[in-house]
């Protein structure tokens, strides 16, 4: 897995190769059945309650952590290219600020590229923050251990999928 730092510091990148097809990657991504089983850090649970995959739609989601806060996320559509690409907006929900005592990033755009590696899935996740201190501010959330851990679940997720297959 793979953080790194693009030319606009307003972007975090974050990138991770999974041993599934691209098909098998993508259907876990955008079905929400699979989305609850797999999304969030490790030791966290979510409950889907919106995922309307086209442009306009929307997610609604709330990831339950190991200590019992709710913490809940929320966005709209804006692009979605099937197996290739979902551009959406990423807020936080609801409620979170009642979690947190931190400033909260807004205005972020979540880029989800699904890159075929013949058999292999690289995942790249594109979040672009409107300041780089909205970024800043995001990192010092721990946003980026954060998706290394929900992405490391969504390999172990894969490869149940796998088994079955």
């Amino acid at each position: 897995m793979i953080a790194s730092n693009p030319p606009d510091k307003r972007e975090l990148v974050i990138s991770h190769v999974f041993d599934a097809p691209r098909e098998l990657v993508w259907s876990a991504w955008t079905d929400a059945e699979q989305v609850a089983q797999w999304w969030g850090p490790r030791g966290f649970t979510t409950t889907v309650e919106e995922l309307d995959l086209r442009p306009g739609g929307r997610s609604r989601y709330v990831m339950h952590g190991p200590d019992g806060a709710d913490y809940p996320g929320k966005g709209t559509f804006i692009e979605i290219v099937p197996c290739e690409r979902i551009v959406t907006t990423d807020e936080f929900g609801d409620g979170y600020e009642e979690e947190t005592s931190l400033e909260l990033p807004e205005g972020m755009i979540l880029t989800i590229l699904f890159d075929d590696l013949g058999g292999k899935t690289r995942l790249t996740v594109r979040i672009m923050h409107p300041t780089v201190e909205d970024r800043r501010r995001h990192e010092e959330m721990g946003v980026v251990s954060g998706w290394r851990s929900t992405l490391d679940c969504l390999d172990e997720h894969l490869a149940k999928l796998r088994q079955v297959q």
